[in-house]
């Protein structure tokens, strides 16, 4: 049996999965988000992840501001993907197997049943410990990467699929997924009963901004994986329908292997002067992108929750998304934004028109609906659910407010008291971001100041350096000359 947290209270916990950052895709940032958080509750937090390059091994890492020891197994780039890797199974289950029994862990939380997930099921029923999965993914997310699998043969693929996912998750004590349309897709195709719905979460301060949402000079943004499932193609059709005098700028955000498609569609098109292809950002630069966008675009039909949509919501941008799969959770068609039928480009276009010439007024009653439906996934509400799953307490998937049956409920303009809410959330939000950046700048102040000590002294160091050289130059010349006298003297 795992042992239990060295203090009252504090967990040992090892969280894994075939993906985490410097990965960006949404399951990479929900565990590190998650880890993150724990480290910082005081739970012993330890990661299995694939190693990123050549380099593997046990380390300690910073993610999300919190150190945590992460355990890099070898892995190898796929050919067919840009980012994501392959880890070898076949020595995989020494390897986990060593790791939890050092480690003895409360709990194992895995986040995908794939191929580090799979192994880390068997280690941790070998040896006794509680088991967590989170269901981040799609067989039909899958399918679409593979470049072996023909099209005649992807239904009866994606059937094994889901039969594959089902045994592995089967043996886990609990199984949640980011929303409760996620838990009932996953129930359908598996037949797994019980299945928690749990937010990922959001930290909403870190969006927080105090610029109002504006149309004059309008920008889309879309941030995330550029593949196929996103459906971006669709966007930039969508933005070629726009009024020109619009002068529309469109932003996407990531890599992936759809660039290359999407830049020639772009030219095709006649909108390649509008399309900015930014790659990935840091993490300093997120906030920004979504403060200076006018609308948030999200038209994939694959997404479980979407935690780049939430970080819009979170910066009070309205949004425009597909209605499919778990999209309509956090897009309340006419509140918030709005909701296109997938594959109507026309109808993507005319939403994205509705809130680019927007009056102000409009624009400010959709940023208002963002921010008070975000304050339902609340990270420290994640964060305390998980727990409690961690310590085998019973957990009611009702205490996410979402899940409530009012979060659903038209809003048009907010009451009164709820607008006061949200500004007075906005305000608060934003004087934490104001003192989280403060504190940024004071650790970079106080580094560059110890970076300049160190160059003066490095500096006085060098100058040392070349008085002595100097000196034993002299010398050495002095030593030759005598010798050389010598000789000659003989």
């Amino acid at each position: 049996m795992a042992t239990k947290g060295d203090a009252p209270g504090r967990l040992k916990i090892v969280i894994g999965g075939d993906t985490f950052p410097p990965d960006i895709n949404g399951a990479a940032r929900f565990a590190e988000r998650l880890a993150g958080g724990l480290a910082r509750r005081g739970h012993d937090v330890h990661i299995i992840a694939p190693g990123y390059d050549k380099t593997y091994g046990t380390f300690t890492e910073v993610h999300d501001g919190a150190s945590m020891t992460v355990h890099r197994v070898r892995s190898y780039k796929l050919p067919q993907h840009e980012t994501l890797r392959w880890v070898w199974p076949f020595t995989l289950k020494r390897r986990t197997d060593a790791i939890l029994k050092k480690v003895q862990p409360d709990v194992v939380h895995i986040q995908s049943h794939l191929i580090v997930g799979r192994y880390m099921v068997r280690s941790a029923k070998q040896l006794g410990i509680r088991l967590i999965a989170t269901n981040h993914i799609m067989p039909e997310n899958l399918i679409k990467y593979s470049v072996i699998i023909p099209k005649f043969f992807e239904k009866t693929a994606m059937k094994w699929a889901w039969a594959d996912s089902g045994r592995v998750l089967r043996r886990c004590d609990a199984v949640t997924t980011p929303t409760r349309r996620a838990a009932e897709l996953l129930t359908a195709a598996t037949g797994i009963q019980g299945v928690h719905a749990i937010s990922c979460g959001i930290d909403a301060s870190r969006f927080a901004n105090s610029s109002p949402t504006s149309n004059q000079n309008p920008r889309i943004l879309f941030l995330g994986r550029l593949d196929y499932e996103k459906h971006i193609h669709n966007l930039l059709k969508a933005v070629a329908k726009l009024p020109k005098e619009l002068n529309t700028i469109v932003e996407l955000v990531g890599k992936g292997g759809e660039q290359a498609h999407l830049e020639k569609l772009a030219s095709e098109l006649g909108i390649r002067e509008q399309v900015i292809f930014f790659g990935h950002i840091s993490e300093e630069e997120l906030p920004k992108a979504y403060e200076r966008c006018t609308v948030f675009a999200m038209p994939s039909i694959a997404e479980l929750q979407s935690i780049a949509t939430m970080e819009a919501m979170a910066s009070g941008r309205p949004v425009v998304a597909a209605d499919a799969m778990a999209l309509p959770h956090l897009v309340h068609d006419g509140d918030n934004g709005y909701l296109f039928p997938p594959e109507d480009v026309d109808a993507f276009a005319d939403r994205l028109k509705r809130v680019l010439t927007a009056d102000e007024a409009e624009l400010e009653r959709l940023s208002e609906n963002s921010l008070y439906l975000i304050q339902a996934h609340d990270i420290q509400r994640t964060l305390t659910i998980f727990e409690e799953l961690y310590r085998a307490q019973a957990v009611d998937s009702e205490q996410s407010d979402y899940n409530l049956p009012e979060y659903n409920l038209p809003i048009g303009r907010l009451s009164e008291s709820l607008h006061d809410q949200v500004q007075n959330f906005r305000l608060r939000a934003n004087a934490l971001a104001d003192r989280v950046e403060d504190v940024r700048d004071n650790i970079k102040d106080r580094f560059d100041e110890a970076r300049e000590d160190v160059r003066e002294r490095l500096d006085d160091v060098r100058d040392e350096v070349k008085t002595q050289a100097k000196k034993v130059n002299r010398r050495v010349r002095s030593t030759v000359d005598k010798a050389k006298k010598r000789i000659q003297g003989d």
